[in-house]
Protein backbone atom coordinates (compact mmCIF):
# COMPACT_ATOMS: atom_id res chain seq x y z
CA UNK A 1 0.00 0.00 0.00
CA UNK A 2 1.81 3.65 -1.00
CA UNK A 3 0.89 6.83 0.53
CA UNK A 4 -1.99 7.62 -1.92
CA UNK A 5 -4.26 4.98 -0.61
CA UNK A 6 -3.32 5.78 2.68
CA UNK A 7 -4.25 9.37 2.02
CA UNK A 8 -7.43 8.25 0.65
CA UNK A 9 -8.22 6.14 3.77
CA UNK A 10 -7.66 8.94 5.98
CA UNK A 11 -9.70 11.49 4.04
CA UNK A 12 -12.54 9.23 4.02
CA UNK A 13 -12.40 8.78 7.48
CA UNK A 14 -12.19 12.34 8.52
CA UNK A 15 -14.88 12.89 5.93
CA UNK A 16 -17.15 10.38 7.49
CA UNK A 17 -16.07 12.12 10.97
CA UNK A 18 -16.88 15.35 9.46
CA UNK A 19 -20.68 14.84 8.12
CA UNK A 20 -21.33 12.74 11.62
CA UNK A 21 -20.42 15.79 13.17
CA UNK A 22 -22.65 18.30 11.05
CA UNK A 23 -25.78 15.59 11.43
CA UNK A 24 -25.28 15.91 15.35
CA UNK A 25 -25.02 19.35 15.37
CA UNK A 26 -28.64 19.78 12.80
CA UNK A 27 -30.48 17.32 15.14
CA UNK A 28 -29.75 19.34 18.34
CA UNK A 29 -30.90 22.55 16.61
CA UNK A 30 -33.76 20.93 15.26
CA UNK A 31 -34.81 19.19 18.27
CA UNK A 32 -34.12 21.91 20.67
CA UNK A 33 -35.82 24.71 18.81
CA UNK A 34 -39.06 22.14 18.57
CA UNK A 35 -39.43 21.50 22.48
CA UNK A 36 -38.44 24.87 23.66
CA UNK A 37 -41.73 26.27 21.81
CA UNK A 38 -43.86 23.28 23.71
CA UNK A 39 -45.71 24.19 26.25
CA UNK A 40 -47.43 22.04 28.63
CA UNK A 41 -51.05 20.86 27.77
CA UNK A 42 -52.41 20.87 30.84
CA UNK A 43 -51.55 21.70 34.44
CA UNK A 44 -52.35 19.30 37.46
CA UNK A 45 -53.20 21.81 40.63
CA UNK A 46 -51.66 19.87 43.59
CA UNK A 47 -52.93 22.50 46.02
CA UNK A 48 -49.69 23.23 47.79
CA UNK A 49 -46.56 25.39 45.97
CA UNK A 50 -43.39 23.33 45.39
CA UNK A 51 -41.84 26.06 48.02
CA UNK A 52 -44.15 24.89 50.83
CA UNK A 53 -42.90 21.43 50.88
CA UNK A 54 -40.33 21.49 53.03
CA UNK A 55 -38.77 17.86 54.81
CA UNK A 56 -37.55 18.68 58.60
CA UNK A 57 -35.04 16.34 60.00
CA UNK A 58 -36.05 15.22 63.33
CA UNK A 59 -34.15 16.37 65.99
CA UNK A 60 -32.74 14.26 68.31
CA UNK A 61 -32.15 15.52 72.20
CA UNK A 62 -28.18 16.01 72.88
CA UNK A 63 -29.04 13.69 76.20
CA UNK A 64 -30.85 11.14 73.72
CA UNK A 65 -27.87 11.04 71.70
CA UNK A 66 -25.49 10.44 74.45
CA UNK A 67 -27.52 7.53 76.21
CA UNK A 68 -27.64 6.00 73.01
CA UNK A 69 -23.63 5.96 71.79
CA UNK A 70 -20.73 4.06 70.95
CA UNK A 71 -17.90 4.72 73.14
CA UNK A 72 -15.19 2.96 70.27
CA UNK A 73 -17.22 5.45 67.66
CA UNK A 74 -16.95 8.30 69.85
CA UNK A 75 -12.82 7.75 70.78
CA UNK A 76 -12.33 7.45 67.17
CA UNK A 77 -14.52 10.69 66.30
CA UNK A 78 -12.46 12.81 69.07
CA UNK A 79 -9.08 11.53 67.18
CA UNK A 80 -9.81 14.41 64.49
CA UNK A 81 -10.57 16.78 67.32
CA UNK A 82 -7.29 15.91 69.45
CA UNK A 83 -5.44 17.41 66.66
CA UNK A 84 -6.46 20.66 68.17
CA UNK A 85 -7.73 20.47 71.62
CA UNK A 86 -6.33 19.06 74.63
CA UNK A 87 -8.42 17.34 77.23
CA UNK A 88 -6.26 18.47 80.43
CA UNK A 89 -7.20 21.64 82.14
CA UNK A 90 -5.27 24.65 81.22
CA UNK A 91 -3.66 23.12 78.03
CA UNK A 92 -4.41 24.96 74.81
CA UNK A 93 -3.58 23.54 71.72
CA UNK A 94 -4.68 25.32 68.59
CA UNK A 95 -7.73 25.26 69.96
CA UNK A 96 -8.53 25.69 73.71
CA UNK A 97 -8.29 23.20 76.09
CA UNK A 98 -11.77 20.86 76.44
CA UNK A 99 -11.54 19.72 79.91
CA UNK A 100 -15.08 20.67 82.08
CA UNK A 101 -16.37 23.14 79.08
CA UNK A 102 -20.07 22.33 79.45
CA UNK A 103 -20.97 24.92 82.05
CA UNK A 104 -18.25 26.83 80.77
CA UNK A 105 -18.76 30.97 79.97
CA UNK A 106 -18.11 30.52 75.98
CA UNK A 107 -14.57 32.13 74.84
CA UNK A 108 -13.51 32.23 78.50
CA UNK A 109 -10.15 30.72 78.83
CA UNK A 110 -8.11 33.63 79.07
CA UNK A 111 -4.99 32.13 77.66
CA UNK A 112 -6.50 31.60 74.29
CA UNK A 113 -7.19 33.93 71.58
CA UNK A 114 -10.58 33.76 69.92
CA UNK A 115 -12.04 34.61 66.76
CA UNK A 116 -14.27 37.66 67.11
CA UNK A 117 -17.29 35.81 66.91
CA UNK A 118 -16.85 34.11 69.83
CA UNK A 119 -15.79 36.72 71.63
CA UNK A 120 -18.57 38.57 71.01
CA UNK A 121 -20.86 35.65 72.37
CA UNK A 122 -22.93 35.51 75.13
CA UNK A 123 -23.78 32.60 77.45
CA UNK A 124 -22.31 29.34 78.61
CA UNK A 125 -21.79 25.73 76.95
CA UNK A 126 -24.59 23.28 77.29
CA UNK A 127 -25.03 20.33 75.81
CA UNK A 128 -27.42 21.24 73.15
CA UNK A 129 -25.15 24.67 72.35
CA UNK A 130 -22.11 22.18 72.25
CA UNK A 131 -24.62 20.14 70.08
CA UNK A 132 -25.70 22.79 67.56
CA UNK A 133 -21.81 23.95 67.53
CA UNK A 134 -20.24 20.55 66.36
CA UNK A 135 -22.83 19.95 63.99
CA UNK A 136 -21.92 22.96 61.99
CA UNK A 137 -19.30 25.24 63.34
CA UNK A 138 -20.03 27.90 60.24
CA UNK A 139 -23.56 27.83 60.97
CA UNK A 140 -23.78 28.81 64.47
CA UNK A 141 -20.44 30.97 64.98
CA UNK A 142 -20.19 32.45 61.16
CA UNK A 143 -16.55 33.66 60.87
CA UNK A 144 -14.68 31.59 63.04
CA UNK A 145 -11.55 30.55 62.41
CA UNK A 146 -12.08 26.71 63.47
CA UNK A 147 -11.92 24.99 60.07
CA UNK A 148 -13.86 22.07 60.78
CA UNK A 149 -16.81 21.67 58.74
CA UNK A 150 -19.04 19.37 61.51
CA UNK A 151 -20.01 15.98 62.66
CA UNK A 152 -21.05 13.85 59.79
CA UNK A 153 -23.52 10.83 60.76
CA UNK A 154 -21.39 7.94 62.11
Amino acid sequence: MNTFELTKIMGGLCGSLLILLLLKWGAEIVYHEHHSKIEAAYLIETGTDEEEIVVEEEQIPFLQLVAEADVKKGKKVFGKCKACHKLEPGVNGTGPYLHAIVGRTIASVAEFKYSNVFNNMEGVWSEDELNAFLLKPSDYAPGTKMSYSGLKNV
